[in-house]
Formats: C-alpha cells, sequence, structure tokens
C-alpha cells in the first residue's frame, strides 16, 4: 500500500497513490485553469524533465555551500523534535518538499538520539486539506496519535501551516484525536510553524529539484480517480532513474546525515529562539506592500523566499522573479531559470527575502 520511491526501504513510507500518467497539462494551459476556478492544482500536472547539466551544476554548487548548514538545521531540529515527543516518534512529511527533510531527521532521530522513529510522507492540499485516508492508515499501523510531528522545508506565506492546523483540527473534532497539528520546519518565513530550525530565507538545496531529489515522486495529485478512501495520488517517475547522476534523492539524504553526524560529535547546535510574530508581521507588510506595488489582486500569485520563488519558476508561469541582491550563490539557480524562461528580473535592495516570484495573472496571458 505504502512503497519507498527510490529511497531505501525503511526511510520512507509514501502514503500515496501510485497513479498512470494521463495528460499532462502545459504551464499556460495550467495557470489558465487555475485562476478561472475551473480546475484546481491539485487536479492537473505539468511534466517534469530531467534537470540539464548545467541546472545539476548549479544544485551541486549550492549543495557545496549550503548543505553543511541545512544540515546543522536538521540535526537541531531533531533535537527539538525529540525535546517535544516521549516514546516513539512518528514523523509525517508533506510531500514533497518534506520528504528530504523527514528522511534526514528520522535518521538522525536513530542515530544521534537513539528514538524509535518511523518516517511516513503524506499529501496536503491548498484548500482540501490534509489527506484524511493516510493520518487513518498511519493510526490504524499502531502508530500513537501523540507521537505524530509533520515536517515540511520551510514557510512562505505559511498557507500550508494554516492549512495543516485547520485540517487535522477538523480531522481530530471527527476522529476523536488529539494529534498535534503544529508544523516543523527547517525554515519559517512567515512565523507560521509550530517549531522551526531558523527564521532565514537560505538556499535550502532541495528545493532546486523536483521529483528527482524527493524519491522521483511528483507533486501531490487530488482528482477524480481519488476515492474518499484512497490516499491521494502520485506519479511515479521511474524512468528518469535511468539516467546518469538524474535521481539524488538517496545521495543528497546520505551526504546530509553524514554532515549532522560529523556537526554532532562536537556537540549540538544551540536552538536560537525565533520571534515569530516578527516574521508574521514582516511577511504581512510586504504581501501588502507588493500587491499595491505591482497592481496585483490575488495574493497567492506572490511567492516569497528562495524555496517558493524557485517553485515558480519551475512549475508555474512567473510573471517577474525580484531579487534583493544578484549574483549571490543563493539566488544563482533562480538566475539561471530566468534566463532559460525569459522571465524580466528586478533589482529590490529592501526585499525583506532573498527573493520573490510573482505568478503571471491569467488575465495579463
Amino acid at each position: 500500500m505504502s512503497f519507498p520511491g527510490s529511497y531505501r526501504e525503511g526511510e520512507v513510507n509514501f502514503l500515496l497513490t501510485r497513479l498512470q500518467a494521463q495528460e499532462f497539462t502545459d504551464v499556460a494551459d495550467k495557470e489558465r485553469l487555475i485562476q478561472s476556478g475551473r480546475r484546481h492544482y491539485s487536479q492537473m500536472l505539468s511534466p517534469e524533465s530531467v534537470p540539464s547539466a548545467r541546472y545539476l551544476g548549479v544544485f551541486e554548487d549550492a549543495c557545496r555551500a549550503n548543505n553543511a548548514r541545512m544540515a546543522a538545521d536538521c540535526l537541531r531540529l531533531a533535537a527539538l523534535v525529540a525535546a517535544r515527543r516521549s516514546g516513539p516518534i512518528t514523523l509525517v512529511s508533506l510531500a514533497r518538499a518534506g520528504t528530504p527533510v523527514g528522511v534526514v531527521l528520522a535518521r538522525l532521530l536513530r542515530e544521534v538520539f537513539q528514538r524509535e522513529a518511523t518516517h511516513y510522507s503524506v499529501s496536503i492540499v491548498r484548500d482540501r486539506g490534509i489527506d484524511a485516508a493516510a493520518l487513518r492508515h498511519i493510526l490504524a499501523s499502531g502508530h500513537a496519535a501523540e507521537s505524530i510531528v509533520f515536517v515540511d522545508g520551510w514557510t512562505g506565506k505559511g498557507v500550508i501551516a494554516r492549512e495543516l492546523a485547520l485540517s487535522v483540527s477538523a480531522f481530530n473534532a471527527a476522529q476523536s484525536t488529539s494529534i498535534d497539528n503544529g508544523l516543523y520546519v527547517l525554515s519559517d518565513l512567515a512565523g507560521a510553524a509550530a517549531c522551526a530550525a531558523s527564521g532565514d530565507d537560505y538556499l535550502i538545496p532541495s528545493s532546486i529539484l523536483n521529483a528527482t531529489v524527493s524519491g522521483l515522486v511528483s507533486r501531490t495529485v487530488l482528482d477524480e480517480r481519488i476515492g474518499p478512501e484512497d490516499f491521494h495520488g502520485c506519479v511515479y517517475y521511474g524512468e528518469f532513474a535511468g539516467f546518469a547522476a538524474a535521481d539524488q534523492s538517496q545521495r543528497f539524504a546520505d551526504a546530509l546525515v553524514a554532515l549532522a553526524l560529523a556537526q554532532a560529535d562536537g556537540g549540538l547546535p544551540p536552538a536560537t529562539p525565533l520571534d515569530a510574530q516578527a516574521a508574521a508581521e514582516r511577511s504581512r507588510s510586504y504581501l501588502a506592500g507588493a500587491m499595491a506595488r505591482y497592481d496585483i489582486l490575488d495574493v497567492n500569485l506572490i511567492k516569497p523566499g528562495i524555496g517558493e520563488a524557485t517553485r515558480v519558476l519551475l512549475r508555474r508561469a512567473p510573471r517577474l522573479l525580484v531579487l534583493r541582491r544578484p549574483g549571490t550563490p543563493d539566488v544563482r539557480h533562480l538566475e539561471v531559470l530566468a534566463e532559460e524562461k525569459q522571465v524580466p528580473v528586478a533589482i529590490d535592495p529592501a526585499l525583506p527575502y532573498h527573493a520573490v516570484s510573482l505568478i503571471r495573472s491569467a488575465s495579463d496571458a
């Protein structure tokens, strides 16, 4: 019923229904359908491809520059999880940006903190909520509600953190359970997470790639093929495994674990208190100003932070890439993508993030 994607057995259990790839929707058509309200984003997939040699080189540069920092944040987050849970821990990562983080955290909890840890990866969809069938399966498999910890890579505007809180609260009410509805992340830009290792906007290398750093699993799908008792769906890009160096999933996770274990030998990194209220206010202020400055009516067309900006350039119809400072290692991949996709770039030294992407309004197409 579950499967490990391209990870080793025991690293992760994807609670997703493997679907056959039907017709893919090109990015321009998908954008029009989403913004017109005719289709929800979870009902469509755009095709993915193996990253180019140039882009894979950018990913490798990002790993060399930032893997040590990401490993330290994974170690810090694992320490916070261990401190907040007694007994066995059930990590539930949000597919798919949360999956690599969950793989690393589970191993650190076992190897550094000597804790029993199981890792599942499940779907959550904006405006549709968490996959309730997956949560029921986790509980039916003998995991206590109080052992569950939801994990993701980062927050942008905090939409998914709020979606998680609402949908898990509704699940608890319906099922008479008491699952913690908070989100644990490496970087909380929106001040919306329950627990975070950092509040900084930095380049998390796994944000650069799609399926090829997330177990060859697509973005999750919730369309007419998914029944009420089914897990949300995905496409498994097993064919990508045949391309040399294309699938970075296991290699990336192993490299982070090795770095974190070496760091743990020198003592655990201190947890820096985060000012969530200040982060939330900064997010609200920037979004309001950007909507006025760029004449945007729908806040969903603004994606702040490196991770969210990257997602737009990879799979949406970008209108503009805004950078605080061009030419820095953290935004090099964004500049490569913008060049390849002919997306205009604006420089704003007052930007509170390293990068922001704006999505093109369908009315402007």
